[in-house]
């Protein structure tokens, strides 16, 4: 809404739980501890043994368990049960701190299982930065809000620090995880959640993953192109329902395609 009403930026004041466009962080940590994109999980109803007691029961968004599959067959059908496990494998510790490398607030995620569905907190500005290390093939680059500031004679008041080289000593995560990683996301935006991006945009090299929480409070879509990351977020200032069967594909995914048909086309000119 017009910022004028109520002066609070959503892109970088804004903690809101990423649901399952926080996925890919978590399939990379268990990535970094041996499993596969071909490993095979369980899409199953927890046990009491792995967690599910007090009441907790979690499901999948399609309400389906469709038994033994492949994790990226699971990114790509967003199921949510082949990430818990995953989580439980790799262990909250080890998955903690490979978010971290992401510049996400480890205080700001769960230490239980539910940091596998994304029941974290983010902002739009700190999600985008998580995929620009997808994007760019390891390296976290430090996001700039203004690059120069100059007055009406020319002369530069401010201008932003370079940023600084990728060297390998200051990559975040290996080059063979990032590549793991992005051909799943390249699996959703072609035949999963998100397939509209690559189908509306007519291209190949398009990379994301949808994210819709609870009673769709918030939706999703955070993806890029290696060119430029992009996050899409709708939802109220007062947390609220945005309608019984909306999701992140239903509703954040359209404005992406939208700004990215343009960013693309500027970009190549």
């Amino acid at each position: 809404f017009d910022f004028h009403s109520r002066q609070f930026n959503h892109a970088t004041q804004a903690w809101r739980q990423p649901r399952s466009s926080f996925k890919p962080f978590v399939y990379g940590a268990a990535f970094a501890q041996g499993v596969m994109p071909e490993t095979v999980v369980d899409d199953l109803p927890l046990t009491p043994e792995e967690g599910a007691r007090g009441g907790w029961d979690p499901k999948n968004s399609d309400g389906r368990f469709d038994g033994p599959m492949t994790v990226r067959e699971a990114m790509v059908r967003s199921k949510n049960l082949v990430s818990l496990r995953l989580l439980r494998q790799t262990g909250l510790p080890a998955t903690k701190a490979w978010i971290g490398r992401f510049g996400f607030e480890r205080g700001r995620h769960p230490d239980n299982l539910t940091l596998a569905l994304g029941a974290g907190s983010v902002t739009p500005l700190q999600l985008a930065s998580g995929y620009a290390v997808l994007a760019n093939g390891g390296w976290r680059v430090e996001p700039v809000l203004i690059e120069k500031i100059v007055d009406a004679q020319g002369q530069v008041l401010f201008e932003a620090p370079k940023a600084p080289a990728l060297t390998e000593d200051r990559r975040a995560v290996p080059a063979a995880n990032v590549f793991l990683v992005n051909s799943l996301l390249a699996d959703v935006t072609a035949r999963g959640t998100a397939a509209r991006a690559q189908a509306g945009l007519q291209r190949p090299d398009l990379y994301g993953k949808t994210g819709t929480t609870d009673d769709a409070v918030d939706a999703w879509f955070a993806g890029f192109h290696p060119s430029v990351v992009a996050v899409s977020w709708l939802g109220y200032g007062e947390p609220r329902s945005l309608g019984e069967r909306e999701s992140g594909g239903g509703l954040a995914l359209p404005p992406w395609i939208d700004y990215m048909r343009a960013a693309l086309a500027r970009s190549e000119e």
